[in-house]
């Protein structure tokens, strides 16, 4: 066991030290099992966080993300978190005023984040297979950037299902009532 976690810090070590080295705007840390992001990458990347567009940490094992990592990644475009065990956003996502895509499919939220309809440039929103039952549809509306929202296989309730389509100037998909998601 120690040494599948040895080889999974040296896999993230060499995934940060290639975006620092190659002054990439991709850091990619998908399918290393983190449990949380590993603070000692906030120092290293202190020099380059802000050319940082793309944070990919899909398919980990993350039960929540800070505040700081918010704050220190504000420059981000696209965000995706798919795959994890997130349930809720920090307050602090209203720090990403440049987001344009966030992937949060396949992870327990059952509240819609409703942090994100305060983000000016967001356009994509991907909440596929989570709990959701209620949508702030109001806010959605409002939102100036907002092309495209997945919410299929969600048991979103039927107020949402009739409410939301004459209010909405962007794609909102959604699962037939009742529909479950496939089996991994």
């Amino acid at each position: 066991m120690l040494k599948k976690m040895g080889e999974a810090v040296a896999r993230v070590a060499r995934k940060v030290n290639e975006t620092v080295e190659s002054g990439s705007d991709t850091l990619d840390l998908a399918e290393c099992k983190l449990v949380s992001f590993p603070i000692g990458i906030y120092k290293v990347l202190r020099n380059v966080s802000g050319q940082i567009h793309l944070i990919t940490l899909a398919n980990n094992e993350l039960k929540s993300l800070t505040s700081k990592f918010m704050t220190t990644f504000s420059q981000l475009r696209e965000l995706r978190l798919e795959g994890n065990f997130l349930h809720r956003l920090p307050s602090e996502v209203s720090a990403l005023q440049h987001l344009k895509a966030i992937d949060l499919s396949r992870n327990q939220f059952q509240d819609f984040p409703e942090q994100l309809t305060t983000l000016p440039a967001l356009e994509t929103i991907n909440l596929e297979e989570n709990e959701i039952v209620d949508v702030p549809v109001e806010k959605l509306a409002a939102m100036p950037a907002l092309r495209s929202i997945n919410l299929r296989f969600n048991p979103l309730n039927a107020e949402v299902r009739v409410i939301a389509p004459p209010l909405i100037k962007f794609d909102m998909l959604m699962s037939p009532d009742g529909a479950r998601a496939p089996l991994p």
